[in-house]
């Protein structure tokens, strides 16, 4: 008999993917290592490290990262169909050792995006894998679009923010999923017990300074002004970062479940993370530990079908 080939499918959710990092840790504890490795935005990310040897490197980053760290990769401009280039995320996954061309990796991989012009999802599985990245966490509005082969390429979570299909085509027999966006619908604007606690958002002012040292001079004091208001006034009112992620959550949520429908994973992983913002990367430690349980939980599972 012949070992089941295993798929594991990263999902789309910004901040709340660094618990795909503990998750594949756990996986990889517990002796289950994935033959095919499909990621969507973040998972794309996470699992381009993992599939490089890198993901020690990536969760000791991500772990000591503070938000001025985190700042130092957002290349704000306001040209290109975005508020950030990209340029600096693709530098810090070569620093990291995350850019060879996807077919020299042992490990299957693709990379999910969005063709901006038809809306159709393109599976990335060539090239130089940091290229490929880049694409799939071009999420509008936040990051411009990527050229590859001639076509504008977005978010790959605008079509298919769970990969379970692309995991099946790729030839796996046991399909493992990581659905980061489960449980956030529902979250209610309450305000907070302890004013310490992060707020929805979780967008510091330094991210705000860095966008307005693009302006002109002139333009500054009046887009300080505009920048205060995308903040909430009150605890309990959603700022412009909080309606920006929930409407996020929302179309993927509906598309996931769309999708998972018609193309269902044999293991369904669902961090609880409802509680993390689209931008918080300075929670990594969080999201890792959430990660981790996760699998530990799904072991008995796991090992039904392994």
């Amino acid at each position: 008999m012949t070992r089941r080939r295993i798929g594991l499918a990263l999902g789309s959710g910004s901040a709340r993917g660094w618990a795909h990092i503990g998750a594949i840790d756990a996986l990889t504890e517990a002796g289950i290592e994935p033959d095919i490795v499909c990621g969507t935005s973040i998972g794309a990310l996470v699992g381009a490290a993992y599939v490089a040897g890198r993901l020690t490197d990536l969760r000791q980053w991500a772990e000591a990262a503070t938000w001025r760290e985190i700042i130092g990769l957002m290349d704000v401009r306001f040209s290109g169909g975005g508020l950030m280039d990209g340029k600096e995320v693709v530098e810090f996954l070569r620093r990291l050792g995350i850019g060879a061309p996807i077919e020299s990796y042992a490990k299957a991989y693709a990379a999910i995006a969005t063709d901006l012009a038809t809306g159709r999802e393109i599976w990335l599985q060539s090239g130089p894998i940091h290229e490929a990245v880049r694409a799939s966490i071009a999420l509008p509005a936040i990051f411009s679009p990527a050229r590859i082969d001639d076509k504008w390429l977005v978010d790959g979570g605008l079509s298919n923010p769970v990969p379970v299909s692309v995991c099946r085509a790729l030839g796996a027999d046991v399909i493992i999923a990581i659905n980061l966006n489960g449980d956030l619908l529902g979250r209610r604007f309450e305000a907070q017990p302890d004013a310490s606690a992060p707020t929805a958002s979780a967008v510091p002012h330094e991210f705000f300074d860095r966008v307005l040292s693009h302006l002109p001079p002139a333009m500054r004091d009046q887009a300080a002004q505009i920048a205060q208001q995308l903040l909430p006034k009150q605890p309990s009112a959603p700022g412009y970062f909080d309606v920006l992620a929930n409407s996020i959550n929302i179309m993927q949520d509906h598309i996931t479940r769309t999708r998972l429908a018609g193309e269902p994973p044999h293991v369904m992983l669902l961090p609880r993370l409802r509680d993390m913002g689209l931008m918080e990367f300075d929670r990594a430690k969080e999201a890792i530990a959430e990660g981790r349980i996760c699998v530990e939980q799904a072991l008995p599972m796991l090992r039904r079908y392994l």
